[in-house]
């Protein structure tokens, strides 16, 4: 297919090379047009000077960037995309943002004959180099049918949650569950060490049990040796949490202990640890 890779960053560079890999015609377009020389190099096809001019004869356009006006810009801004796009194309929007814009973005697009889905992603940069990404998206079940097959270049799993919105909602669920399990798995690595306990043996017994979790099997020895210089970010999970505070704001729903993480993360940056893993949330108990 004819497609616009819009945000090249550690999630989108290697997501558009998979695309271009399957054999999709590819134009991507980065702020930092160094960065879009750089993949075409690497993969090939076209470099845009604008989402407009990337998604001009594009089938589909996706979009992979930082936050809500950021997907304003790419996508509604006086060059985004639906002023390049044709009647009939498709948007489908990578970025973590909330279910507000979702919305806003899909009615803005429906108005140009153009269909959209918000399709966050969950596996971090590992999971975009390595194509294993899970996605969560939302829309209508006509347009997911089409660009299912498409995601499959760079993803293990991939579910139309409900309608536009969903996607990002279930996105903050992700979210929502990570950051108990990263600061339960940092309270019982910090409980084991001022007990003087051997910690592999801990975890190898445990981790066969009801506490395993994929942060334990791939964290746990990281955190105990204080490197977090890798992974999904503390400053980019605050943005998640403050997305779907945000949102249980407006649904009702409880969430003290997403609230309670948050500020722990706050603590993290004061550590000079705004770059460092969200596992890094250990970091504060051993000051």
């Amino acid at each position: 297919m004819r497609i616009a890779f819009i945000g090249l960053g550690v999630m989108g560079f290697p997501m558009a090379g998979y695309l271009a890999r399957a054999g999709h015609e590819v134009t991507v377009f980065n702020r930092t047009q160094e960065r879009a020389r750089q993949w075409r190099d690497t993969y090939g096809g076209g470099c845009a000077d604008t989402p407009a001019e990337a998604a001009r004869n594009a089938e589909i356009a996706f979009s992979c960037v930082g936050n809500d006006s950021d997907v304003r810009e790419v996508i509604a801004g006086e060059r985004g995309i639906l002023q390049g796009m044709p009647a009939g194309g498709i948007i489908v929007d990578h970025t973590t943002a909330s279910a507000v814009v979702a919305c806003e973005i899909s009615e803005l697009a429906g108005q140009q004959g153009i269909d959209f889905l918000d399709a966050p992603l969950s596996g971090g940069q590992a999971g975009a180099e390595s194509g294993q990404l899970t996605i969560m998206a939302g829309g209508d079940e006509r347009v997911f049918a089409i660009v299912q097959p498409v995601l499959d270049a760079y993803a293990k799993a991939v579910t139309l949650i409900g309608a536009v919105g969903s996607g990002q909602l279930a996105k903050m669920v992700n979210q929502i569950c990570i950051a108990g399990v990263v600061q339960g798995l940092s309270e019982g690595l910090a409980f084991a060490q001022c007990a003087g306990l051997d910690t592999a043996k801990v975890i190898g017994a445990i981790s066969k049990g009801a506490a395993q979790s994929w942060q334990m099997d791939n964290r746990w020895q990281t955190m105990v040796n204080g490197e977090f210089e890798f992974g999904f970010a503390v400053e980019w999970m605050r943005k998640d949490l403050k997305i779907a505070l945000e949102a249980a704001a407006r649904n009702g729903a409880n969430l003290e202990m997403a609230k309670l993480v948050d500020g722990f993360y706050a603590e993290v940056e004061e550590l000079g640890g705004r770059r460092w893993d969200t596992s890094s949330l250990i970091a504060r108990l051993n000051r």
